[in-house]
């Protein structure tokens, strides 16, 4: 039994296990995206304009008393900015 310990303790260490022992706080971890980051920022501005949009149908077909697709129109928006400017 001592001489199948000592073979198992002969074995060469592989160039992972040198590394892990010499120095256990240089191991680095390097973590693959899934999402590129200009994707996850185009992903976060249609996310926000898709709330837009909806808080705008919504505000306008349930808050108001108009349909919601109306809010969509450029008609609409012209009435609401000829309301603000005073024509």
């Amino acid at each position: 039994m001592a001489e199948l310990k000592k073979n198992f303790s002969l074995r060469k260490k592989t160039s992972k296990d040198a590394a892990s022992t010499e120095n256990p706080k240089k191991t680095w971890w390097v973590q693959i995206r899934l999402f590129p980051i200009w994707l996850r920022i185009i992903i976060v501005i249609a996310l926000i304009a898709l709330a837009v949009v909806l808080g705008v149908m919504i505000g306008f077909g349930v808050i108001g008393d108009g349909e919601p697709a109306d809010a969509l129109k450029w008609e609409t928006w012209q009435h609401i900015v000829d309301i603000m400017s005073g024509k």
